[in-house]
């Protein structure tokens, strides 16, 4: 097959892979490598790219990728996590080495190998970590343990697997002691040298605005590729730390305003990830995998039931953490592409040297490359059966532990007034978690009275953005007086909880435009912020009719903001904050309505035809409802801003 056509068949199986795992709620990473099995069997990665060539490119791929995670870390995260974050990173590294290399050898790797088995399966990595935390979304101080160590953990492994394997090769006891010390003085010092002068670089030419921002992205990439290449020339596999200190320098550099960089590279990591698991199982044959199958299943339930609670455990020993954080870190530790990117790497390196190596240590070397050929499917199995386990059975876990839900369904409402407040008591009536954020004393204390989590801050600020815990939050919805500010934070938000639930109020600009082009005949159009005047019923849902606004605007519009500009409108009708005010000053509440077959929504709009529809609920998820969302007839709870004229019978 021609390189081209493998390379082009993997990209578009790895993004039609990471799709189907997000729409039927599964790691990516499952899909991904029983796609890659599958494609290994079709064709070798090794056969059409070459190992020079296909290692090269995963060296090049992971190192990308951990910079990308490091560039996200920020120090501010762990103000009061410093000492469970340098546990995690040192103590519990070493408890977890230990415990694997005994592992390894109890199923019959021998010593030496087992301790390179070790050293690399310590690592977690943000490839598996980052995406099972995007739909988990725990609390913000379990994420950040979590992210750390994932992050910082994956170079302290291949360090580790580094020694071990000077040491292998040097054979002697005493000289082997000497000669991994060595090595690790020199990667540390070649890491932290390149980092820091590669850091100081891009920031004095980022402040100076000596590359335009188009190039933004491609210089980091360059940046990154350079540190790793240039670090592992000096010394090898010293490069994974350099990029991972140079992205944790760059990111908490004040000087530097990178969210622009980092969009960019979660994308390309996205990317990355599909082609590497892809490429990188389709290396191992069905056949390895079922020889070894076995010895596999017992080193990773150990793994899984023995070494990560042990070395959780002590390791965070006296360190503040909660027993419900030990207890989810002691469940969640799946193993990424580092782990495999670093085992076959290794694997092809002890091959080579055993066939370079002379007299009795070619002997020796070659015993050892022959029992690395079961280290490459003995990882792959852990990959996989981690990842399931843990990708699977963490949401439980969490939601027992009370750090977080599978089903995040609460709503985070920049702003707190009147009909705010009202709505987010409606929803905790109804089970679901809600935020109000805003500077307004008086009006947060209200809420608080009222029974109503608040955070008093500017949605637009550092903490609002990076620090507020987001557990249980599914959608965010904008709706304080100024447009601008609610366009800038659900974009920002819609980075975290995605666009497709991240709502602002109708701008003033959109709402107010010229007349639709036609005779505006139509009985059933309504002027957009105007009250419902027709309904049709279609099966078991009713769509209210509304003309958006958007549909009266034509292109060149010179007096509305662009379309890309605003995120979502909510409710149904949507309307601007005035409107909304000009309601609640007419004497309008937000009210709860249970709808049933014998109460359905075309009675409850007979009743207020002036209503404005918020929410529903069906008793598991909240929905916020816009003018295309389709509204069930019955067997929901309604939430809406309505006249309190008499309760309706079903009311609440």
């Amino acid at each position: 097959m021609e390189p081209v056509v493998y390379l082009g068949a993997v990209l578009v199986v790895g993004a039609l892979a990471q799709w189907l795992a997000w729409a039927i709620r599964i790691p990516s990473i499952l899909v991904l490598l029983v796609v890659g099995f599958a494609g290994g069997t079709l064709v070798s990665p090794d056969e059409v790219l070459g190992r020079d060539v296909l290692f090269a490119g995963v060296t090049l791929a992971v190192g990308i990728i951990l910079f990308e995670g490091s560039l996200t870390l920020r120090l501010a995260d762990v103000r009061d996590l410093g000492q469970p974050v340098r546990r995690l990173c040192s103590v519990t590294v070493l408890i977890a080495w230990a415990l694997i290399t005994g592992a390894g050898w109890l199923v019959g790797l021998e010593l030496q190998l087992a301790l390179l088995v070790g050293a690399i399966l310590v690592v977690t990595g943000p490839t598996v970590i980052n995406p099972i935390l995007r739909q988990l979304r725990p609390t913000r101080r379990v994420s950040s343990l979590l992210r750390w160590e994932g992050i910082v953990v994956d170079p302290i492994g291949a360090i580790l697997a580094l020694l071990v394997y000077q040491a292998v090769l040097v054979g002697n006891r005493e000289d082997a002691f000497g000669t991994a010390v060595l090595t690790l003085l020199v990667s540390v010092g070649v890491a932290l040298l390149f980092a820091l002068v590669l850091a100081v670089l891009v920031e004095l030419v980022m402040v100076r605005h000596l590359v335009p921002d188009y190039l933004h992205g491609t210089l980091f990439i360059a940046v990154a590729a350079c540190g790793l290449v240039g670090s592992n020339m000096v010394q090898s596999e010293s490069g994974l730390l350099t990029v991972t200190v140079l992205g944790i320098v760059l990111g908490n550099r004040r000087t530097l305003h990178l969210e622009h960089v980092k969009e960019f590279y979660e994308h390309l990591q996205v990317l990355l990830v599909g082609v590497l698991f892809v490429i990188l199982a389709g290396r191992i044959t069905p056949q390895q995998v079922l020889d070894h199958l076995p010895m596999a299943l017992v080193f990773v339930s150990v793994l899984i039931l023995v070494v990560r609670p042990v070395s959780i455990w002590l390791g965070l020993l006296g360190t503040g953490t909660t027993r419900q954080e030990r207890l989810l870190m002691s469940g969640m530790a799946p193993r990424g592409i580092v782990a495999a990117a670093v085992t076959s790497i290794f694997a092809l390196e002890l091959e080579h040297a055993a066939a370079t190596a002379t007299g009795e240590r070619r002997a020796a070397l070659a015993r050892l490359a022959e029992g690395a050929e079961a280290m490459v499917p003995l990882v792959f199995v852990t990959i996989v059966v981690t990842v399931a386990v843990y990708g699977l059975g963490v949401g439980r876990l969490a939601e027992r532990l009370g750090l977080a839900t599978t089903n995040p369904q609460g709503v985070v409402f920049a702003g707190s007034q009147e009909w705010v407040r009202q709505a987010a008591g409606a929803l905790g009536e109804a089970g679901v978690p809600t935020v109000l954020v805003s500077q307004d004393a008086r009006q947060l204390h209200r809420a608080r009275m009222e029974g109503v989590r608040t955070e008093r801050s500017n949605i637009l600020s550092d903490y609002a953005l990076n620090e507020l815990d987001l557990a249980g939050i599914g959608s965010f919805i904008a709706a304080t007086d100024d447009d601008g500010t609610n366009t800038t934070a659900a974009r920002e938000f819609g980075h975290t909880l995605g666009r497709a639930n991240v709502y602002q109020l109708r701008r003033a600009d959109v709402a107010v435009s010229s007349e639709p082009e036609g005779d505006g005949s139509s009985a059933e159009r309504t002027a957009p912020g105007e009250p419902v005047t027709g309904a049709a019923t279609t099966g078991s849902t009713r769509q209210v009719q509304t003309v958006p606004a958007t549909a009266t605007r034509k292109r060149g519009d010179r007096t509305s903001s662009a379309d890309r500009l605003s995120a979502r409108a909510p409710f149904r009708p949507a309307l601007t904050h005035e409107q909304l005010e000009e309601r609640v000053a007419a004497g309008m509440v937000v009210r709860r309505t249970r709808l049933t077959e014998t109460f359905t929504l075309e009675h409850y709009l007979g009743r207020n035809p002036d209503a404005v529809l918020l929410f529903t609920h069906d008793g598991t998820r909240a929905t916020v409802l816009t003018e295309e969302s389709d509204v069930p007839d019955s067997e929901v709870t309604l939430i809406a801003l309505a006249p309190p004229r008499g309760p309706d019978p079903q009311a609440h």
